[in-house]
């Protein structure tokens, strides 16, 4: 689902995420990032397996699928056990 933040049932959540959200980015072929704030009209997001940080519109995400999530878990679990900073 492209488009507006919004959840699996295309629901609108009131509020940004909590820190720490998995969330897509669909305008970057639907990159999986973590969501790390608010930076003017902008949401932060970082790559869950570690690098910079990149910013987007919010009404360019959604909420990560159960399988976007344990993907990016997966990952992230990866890249811990290769030595690579976080």
């Amino acid at each position: 689902m492209a488009g507006a933040y919004s959840t699996v049932s295309g629901q609108n959540p009131p509020h940004t995420p909590a820190l720490g959200t998995l969330v897509v980015d669909t305008v970057r072929d639907d990159r999986v990032g973590e969501f790390r704030g608010v930076a003017g009209p902008y949401w932060s997001l970082r790559p869950v397996r570690g690098g910079a940080e990149w910013e987007v519109d919010p009404a360019s995400v959604r909420l990560a699928t159960p399988m976007e999530r344990l993907r990016a878990e997966n990952a992230r679990c990866n890249a811990r056990s290769e030595g690579r900073f976080l």
